[in-house]
């Protein structure tokens, strides 16, 4: 079972990879994180801070734009070229198929974590007084490493990236040492994300099981924006809105997993709350994203399993 999940799973990476508005996306992402650069350096004792604020909310974003993009197109693509019926008609489960489908998105998005993070804490570092000319060397040459090694060993085009962006991240780890407080920040916004878009895959995951690329898209960013809202949507006043919107509110922000969670406030992502423990919460995060993750992809497997592809 587990060799059938890594097959469908890099396959479906794959797939990703090569797709051209993927690549556009993550290239706006970037260029997003280094516009960053010039607000900070419009700021006084702020520019880690702005650098590190600023990258982690593209990251934030992006991941989300990423895992909708994937979740919603990967299985009507597959149902389109009519690929699934011979992969099915091999010793494979569907819902084999559909969870491997997720693990390939979530590699995606992982290694995309990964390379962003790195990168928004090596200007981190550069920005908190880190000599600027060994950063560029070293961004440069990861990027000089990763494109001779595609160049030479073709494979390495579509796989190269996931050891790459984890170099990357651990040289930024290393680099932002000299601004420890927006390292932890950095870090632990990039966990949060990870667990955040792990929901959102499968959300969109979900309705792709049973629905258009578009129609799956949409609900997938209806189900973020009242996730996001959840808290808020708890706190209508009734006397404001009236009891029967208040009740409606109330009850989408208890069916809905509540992202709000992950993007909680920057005191707490730098370690600096006194009445909480980062750890801990990055800790209980995980196991909420794991449990709705689980139970989306359940349902969706139970709903793939039933449909019908002639």
């Amino acid at each position: 079972m587990l060799q059938r999940l890594i097959t469908v799973a890099l396959n479906a990476y794959r797939e990703a990879v090569r797709a051209r508005v993927l690549l556009g996306l993550v290239g706006v992402a970037f260029v997003v994180a280094f516009y960053s650069l010039v607000v900070g350096a419009f700021t006084l004792n702020d520019a880690p801070r702005v650098v590190a604020d600023l990258g982690c909310m593209a990251m934030s974003v992006f991941s989300i734009a990423v895992a909708i993009l994937i979740g919603a197109t990967a299985l009507h693509r597959e149902l389109e070229q009519k690929t699934i019926l011979p992969l099915l008609a091999r010793p494979i489960r569907r819902s084999e198929y559909l969870a491997g489908k997720y693990l390939g998105t979530m590699l995606v998005v992982a290694v995309f974590v990964m390379a962003e993070g790195g990168v928004v804490l090596m200007m981190s570092a550069a920005m908190a007084g880190r000599s600027i000319g060994l950063v560029l060397g070293l961004g440069f040459g990861l990027v000089v490493a990763l494109v001779l090694a595609a160049w030479l060993v073709p494979r390495l085009r579509t796989f190269g990236p996931i050891p790459w962006a984890a170099i990357v991240l651990v040289v930024g780890i290393i680099l932002c040492a000299v601004a420890p407080t927006e390292r932890s920040m950095i870090l632990a916004s990039a966990a949060l994300t990870l667990f955040e878009v792990a929901i959102i895959a499968a959300i969109a995951t979900f309705f792709s099981s049973f629905s258009t690329p578009f129609l799956s898209a949409l609900l997938t960013v209806w189900m973020v924006l009242i996730g996001r809202s959840a808290d808020a949507m708890t706190r209508m006043p009734a006397k404001a809105f009236g009891q029967l919107i208040h009740d409606i509110f109330a009850v989408m922000s208890t069916v809905v997993p509540n992202l709000h969670v992950y993007v909680p406030a920057r005191t707490l992502l730098t370690g600096e709350a006194a009445d909480a423990n980062l750890l801990s919460y990055v800790a209980m995060a995980f196991v909420q994203s794991l449990a709705w993750s689980v139970g989306l992809l359940a349902v969706a497997a139970f709903i793939f399993r039933r449909r019908d592809f002639t």
